[in-house]
């Protein structure tokens, strides 16, 4: 037997980065993985990779109305779920002076909100021992600067982590949070030319550590184990970010 055979997850964010390498290491698993992103073309692309054990839904992790659409979907395909990995999440940086509205209310949006009632709207249908798990961040306990905003709506979410977890007892539904330092998801490589990210992976290198960047099948390896195996842990976050929280 597989090791998550027959068991139906439910991942945000999950057509690239991060979110993908989770999707594919329990599918590879025997699971049955559902993933979101707000591409199309992206989902495609993820689900080529992933197999036959895996379906994409088109949603958006800042719209509530897709994001009761997606419970919807959920309950229809699966009916009960064993896994909720809530990791659809955006970034964006500018100095304090120069973060306008528009750019705060963009990262609560995805990065609070949106985990908030997505969690909200999938509680009813997480099995008896099935466990949740949110995506925070490194920065969430760090003062780096140009990004303010984008730090502040991870904390909140470090915060929701514990108190999800507390209501979330009495149905037996663990929460947790993963929380990542810089990893190489590809993103930079498809976004900047060659030479920059280059130089940008190196400045975070230098700050690291372990002097390297985590990659995405490692933070995955910790969302199975808060997803699984960390079964007398809640409210909890794990660091996968290279001692950069805590060295």
């Amino acid at each position: 037997m597989s090791t998550y055979d027959g068991k139906k997850i439910v991942i945000t964010g999950g057509s690239s980065g991060i979110g993908l390498a989770a999707a594919r290491l329990f599918a590879d698993g025997g699971a049955h993985v559902l993933i979101t992103g707000r591409t199309r073309s992206t989902l495609d692309t993820a689900l080529e990779q992933l197999g036959h054990r895996a379906v994409g839904v088109r949603s958006d992790a800042a719209s509530l109305k897709d994001i009761r659409a997606l419970a919807d979907t959920v309950r229809g395909r699966f009916g009960a779920v064993d896994a909720l990995f809530v990791n659809a999440g955006v970034t964006a940086s500018a100095p304090f002076g120069s973060t306008t509205e528009e750019m705060y209310d963009a990262l609560f949006d995805t990065n609070t909100k949106g985990p908030y009632f997505t969690v909200q709207a999938l509680a009813p249908l997480l099995r008896e021992g099935s466990g949740v798990v949110l995506t925070t961040s490194v920065v969430n306990v760090l003062g780096l600067d140009a990004l303010s905003a984008y730090s502040a709506s991870k904390a909140a979410l470090r915060s929701m982590t514990r108190t999800l977890a507390r209501e979330l007892l009495p149905r037996k539904v663990r929460v947790n949070a993963v929380s990542p330092g810089p990893t190489d998801t590809g993103v930079l490589d498809r976004s900047v030319p060659a030479d920059v990210a280059e130089t940008m992976k190196d400045d975070y290198r230098s700050t690291i550590p372990m002097r390297r960047l985590g990659t995405s099948e490692e933070v995955a390896a910790a969302v199975a184990y808060l997803a699984f195996g960390a079964t007398f842990s809640t409210g909890a976050e794990f660091p996968v970010d290279g001692g950069a929280s805590q060295l």
